[in-house]
């Protein structure tokens, strides 16, 4: 069986305009203080593919226009919307007093295994990223409403964030 490629011309993509003008998905990213913009800007394209309504860059995040986030962003910088923040604590709490839960993407004593954890329907949910060698400040772990875990088996039990937002963020879409 012979299986051609689609053509960029027969994928249906939306223009940045529409993507932005589409309902939201109810989930977004907060991005604590990750070091490298290739990261950035592969999450920014990640976030692109699965309709988040944001991406909030915090701390050292580098932000857009940066020609590091373009290479891995491919655009999507100009079609997801962002914001850069200070401080990723004060972030968290202004995000719940504004409805959304947050979970943070972390290894703690309580996160929930990802498959197991079960998105309210119509919740909106702001999944926190940690620093590349840190992780998710503690601070911020203690404000969010919980963590998920990704399972592993190998022996390094780490993935690069922008793999973790992409398993993140597919099981939550793939879940709602």
């Amino acid at each position: 069986m012979r299986d051609r490629k689609l053509l960029n011309s027969e994928l249906g993509r939306i223009t940045p305009q529409t993507y932005k003008d589409t309902p939201g998905s109810g989930i977004a990213l907060v991005l604590d203080n990750i070091r490298s913009a290739h990261n950035v800007g592969s999450a920014f394209r990640t976030a692109d593919a699965f309709k988040a309504d944001k991406v909030w860059l915090c701390g050292i995040c580098a932000t857009p226009p940066s020609a590091e986030i373009h290479k891995s962003a491919l655009g999507a910088e100009d079609s997801v919307p962002w914001e850069h923040r200070a401080d990723t604590l004060a972030l968290v709490r202004e995000l719940q007093q504004d409805g959304w839960t947050v979970i943070c993407a972390e290894q703690t004593e309580h996160a929930v295994s990802l498959q197991e954890f079960h998105p309210v329907p119509g919740a909106r949910y702001a999944l926190v990223f940690g620093n590349e060698v840190d992780g998710v400040r503690q601070d911020v772990v203690d404000a969010s409403d919980g963590s998920v875990v990704i399972p592993q088996f190998g022996t390094k039990h780490s993935l690069n964030v922008s793999v973790s937002v992409g398993v993140v963020l597919w099981e939550f879409v793939r879940t709602r």
